[in-house]
């Protein structure tokens, strides 16, 4: 990482409406962008985190500012398939994302956190950077298949921790990514209350640390990986 600042990043996973409804105006509201972490096959569904995104929330959040990133098309875990059939299934989403708004989502994160050697290998240079749950700080080196990642859960008496990783994080001048789920009063287990949403942003902003899209971020810090000149989302089954 070649930044003089410390980076944050907000991020959301699947993505519930209410991570953009609420999660993404509320950052507007700071003047910050977020990054949508988005498995079409869930768009226009729900499930224990409520109604899922809509074909217009995505072309919404990107006039907005905001970044949308992939995360497989069948939201499925690497562990539950062959490295092929995953890769084939980061493929679709990837199309999906393309198909919905004619823009390339480059960047990635794995569903539920599980990566393999394998798949992590495979994926290699053909996404920007792939995002896990590993908690902790990225830099001054960045494993860009494995971007460390610290979960946003809960209530307001969740926000200690947090506000401890972004004051740690402007001394260490790195990068800290944050990600949860939906943004409700009364969220499911993997997700947190616009309170608690709130307290962390206002915490980030008083650090002083640049609050930036996943993909901004990897600019902002002059990182590239191996394929900049073009990212191969077509060929990634083609490498196991």
């Amino acid at each position: 990482m070649n930044n003089r600042e410390a980076i944050i990043s907000f991020s959301f996973d699947d993505f519930p409406r209410t991570a953009y409804t609420a999660g993404g105006l509320l950052l507007e509201r700071f003047g910050a962008r977020g990054t949508f972490y988005t498995a079409c096959g869930l768009m226009n569904t729900a499930n224990d985190s409520g109604e899922q995104f809509r074909a217009g929330d995505l072309e919404s959040l990107l006039e907005r500012g905001h970044e949308l990133a992939s995360h497989t098309f069948g939201h499925v875990s690497c562990r539950a398939l062959s490295g092929a059939a995953f890769c084939r299934d980061v493929e679709k989403g990837a199309k999906a994302v393309e198909e919905i708004t004619g823009l390339e989502a480059t960047n990635f994160a794995y569903p539920f956190g599980h990566v393999s050697l394998e798949t992590k290998r495979a994926l290699g240079s053909s996404v920007s950077s792939a995002r896990g749950i590993i908690p902790g700080f990225n830099g001054p080196e960045v494993d860009l298949n494995l971007l460390r990642a610290n979960s946003l859960y809960g209530d307001v008496d969740s926000v200690g921790p947090a506000e401890k990783l972004i004051v740690e994080n402007a001394q260490r001048k790195s990068w800290l990514i944050f990600y949860t789920h939906d943004v409700q009063p009364q969220p499911s287990a993997y997700g947190c209350t616009p309170a608690l949403l709130a307290r962390a942003v206002e915490c980030a902003v008083r650090s002083g640390c640049q609050i930036l899209t996943v993909q901004k971020a990897l600019d902002w810090a002059g990182i590239q990986n191996g394929n900049s000149e073009g990212h191969a989302h077509r060929h990634v089954a083609a490498s196991i």
